[in-house]
């Protein structure tokens, strides 16, 4: 990387934000009314008038609509709003479906970054304080880009952002960057999780998060993560040993008694809020897994699971659990066709 950014290169840098909605070239800081007009006072324009974009309640607000060949290399977030009230979608060259389609907080790698705020230092996400989502997906388009925002609830919500993006030429094999949400709440009994399913085309796997709320007393990640790669039926190619395994973990992240060893990455991540002890039940764990060093390549289609699998805690045998799981697979390809399934509204979204 160091090498990349000491060489020549026929790019032109530019970003959208509320100081300058289209990106276009000396147009920022140029508002004389807006958010912060009283704190600006007498400065007037081009002192920080209007840093914030109103998103009025129940309602889709347009942050970028870019014409021509480039790509999203950085994104910055923050907001007031509850978690998971705002919903990103990114559409790519045209296309009538979003390639991401995810709320605001689970995208990136932060569900209830509102109230469970932790640090989040990797290479594709950081949630730095307080409360500041970033990202760092390349994201290239051909003929265009358009990215919005949907505020669910019933209250207007106040955005600050930040979309960095560079014009530039896209060669012939860059691929479109996807993102898609899931949520099962409960899992129903002896059934599997689905992370993604009938994805089409050629690519890669790139990533996973999970927002995991346990309902278990004991041990919750035995269950098995699985890829089912071009034409994989009953049985997929990639079989993971254990949830804790796959993001990269060990021996239930073990810490001692009714603790958890927290760990944070460039590629892999988890933490969890403190046990309720009048239930005796842990409540919530946030865990990423990027896929930038062992990207999963599928030529024709893919399909992820995972168990929601436990201990029987006196027997010593599984448990097959019925967690309220939440998830967001990233991934590359060049299919701009897949039909996502229908988010669950507000209400069903709401983190409990």
């Amino acid at each position: 990387m160091m090498e990349f950014i000491s060489r020549k290169h026929d790019c032109r840098s530019f970003s959208l934000s509320a100081e300058n909605k289209t990106g276009e070239k000396g147009k920022g800081g140029m508002a004389t009314e807006g958010y912060t007009s009283f704190n600006s006072g007498e400065l007037g324009q081009g002192w920080k008038v209007d840093p914030f974009l109103n998103v009025p309640a129940e309602s889709v607000v347009t942050l970028a609509d870019i014409k021509g060949q480039g790509a999203v290399r950085h994104i910055w977030m923050t907001s007031g709003s509850d978690a998971r009230d705002l919903i990103l979608r990114f559409y790519w060259d045209g296309s009538k479906n979003p390639s991401v389609e995810v709320p605001m907080g689970d995208f990136f790698a932060a569900a209830n970054y509102r109230d469970e705020h932790r640090q989040v230092s990797s290479l594709a996400v950081c949630v730095n304080a307080k409360c500041a989502l970033n990202c760092y997906w390349e994201m290239p388009y051909r003929t265009g880009c358009r990215i919005t925002v949907e505020n669910l609830s019933p209250d207007d919500q106040m955005l600050a952002y930040q979309i960095d993006c560079e014009e530039k030429e896209v060669g012939e094999d860059a691929l479109y960057f996807h993102a898609q949400f899931r949520r099962v709440n409960p899992v129903p009994y002896k059934e599997v999780y689905t992370i993604i399913d009938n994805l089409k085309g050629r690519g890669q796997y790139v990533g996973t998060y999970m927002f995991w709320a346990s309902r278990a007393t004991g041990w919750w990640g035995e269950g098995e993560i699985k890829f089912y790669i071009d034409g994989d039926t009953d049985f997929p190619t990639i079989c993971g040993t254990g949830t804790e395994d796959y993001f990269c973990g060990a021996w239930g992240f073990y810490k001692g008694p009714e603790k958890y060893e927290y760990f944070c990455t460039p590629y892999t991540g988890f933490d969890a809020n403190t046990m309720d002890q009048e239930t005796d039940c842990q409540k919530h764990f946030n865990l990423y897994r990027w896929h930038i060093q062992d990207p999963v390549y599928f030529n024709e289609d893919l399909r992820v699971t995972i168990q929601d699998l436990g201990w029987t805690p006196k027997s010593g045998k599984y448990l097959p659990l019925q967690d309220d799981l939440s998830s967001v697979a990233y991934w590359y390809s060049d299919n701009l066709n897949d039909e996502f399934p229908e988010l669950p509204d507000r209400e069903h979204l709401r983190i409990i």
